[in-house]
């Protein structure tokens, strides 16, 4: 199970994780070894909420595709294991991020006080102005 929250877990049943050959330089070792790992996600057939799925497909990240599969590829370390757990903190970050709400503001009026100074620092700039305008006799 990879736990999200202390509430929301995923199993390792929903989580396809396949070995592939790395990109990029390192020599012999990339050539040879299938160290880089492709993990997919079924969003809609996973055991996720109902809101958690919605939120999730309405992410617009790039690595959701049309059909609600997420695909995270992980191969920035030299072993298999280690690119693994990165995969699958990746997963639970993404979906973590999709847990939180942020409250709804509520909207507040300025007090008595507040709109008094602010008119009466509105007053008093507007009397230094005048006094810089030219004299009339």
């Amino acid at each position: 199970m990879l736990h999200i929250t202390h509430t929301i877990s995923i199993p390792f049943s929903e989580i396809t994780l396949s070995a592939i050959r790395a990109q990029g330089a390192g020599g012999q070792n990339v050539n040879k070894v299938a160290t880089a790992i492709h993990l997919r996600f079924d969003i809609n057939a996973s055991s996720l909420s109902p809101l958690y799925k919605e939120r999730l497909l309405n992410l617009g990240d790039r690595r959701i595709t049309k059909d609600g599969i997420l695909i995270i590829k992980a191969q920035e370390h030299r072993t298999q294991e280690q690119n693994k757990e990165d995969a699958l903190k990746r997963l639970q970050a993404i979906v973590q991020g999709v847990t939180i709400t942020t409250p709804k503001r509520k909207s507040t009026k300025p007090t008595r006080s507040a709109k008094r100074k602010r008119m009466d620092s509105k007053t008093k700039r507007g009397q230094l102005k005048a006094l810089r305008a030219r004299v009339t006799e």
